[in-house]
């Protein structure tokens, strides 16, 4: 912990504020992420694996905006981030269809 302290003492001194705003809220966004996730009932798993596949369509989106840059290095990462991307949307709603398919009575 004093480590991570440190380290974060000596990014924020040399980094410059911007970049400090968005990591404190790149933080507070995984503070919060974790404390909604593990604290929802198991009856809104399903909605919220919804909510996980419409923010990696929000991914996919800013790499497709990212892959017509000229820089070969962007293009790639972009690449790879719509590759992976569209993995987890595919088995997110695979998995999301599975478990509506458990509350589902024949």
């Amino acid at each position: 912990l004093l480590l991570a302290g440190g380290a974060l003492a000596g990014v924020g001194s040399f980094a410059p504020s911007s970049f400090m705003e968005h990591f404190t809220v790149f933080v507070l966004a995984c503070f919060v992420g974790y404390m909604v996730i593990w604290n929802v009932s198991p009856a809104l798993h399903t909605p919220l694996m919804s909510v996980t596949n419409a923010i990696s369509s929000i991914i996919i989106i800013g790499a497709l905006m990212q892959i017509s840059k000229e820089t070969p290095a962007i293009v790639w990462l972009a690449a790879v981030a719509i590759l992976i991307t569209a993995i987890n949307i595919v088995g997110g709603f695979a998995v999301t269809h599975r478990m509506l398919e458990m509350f589902r009575k024949d």
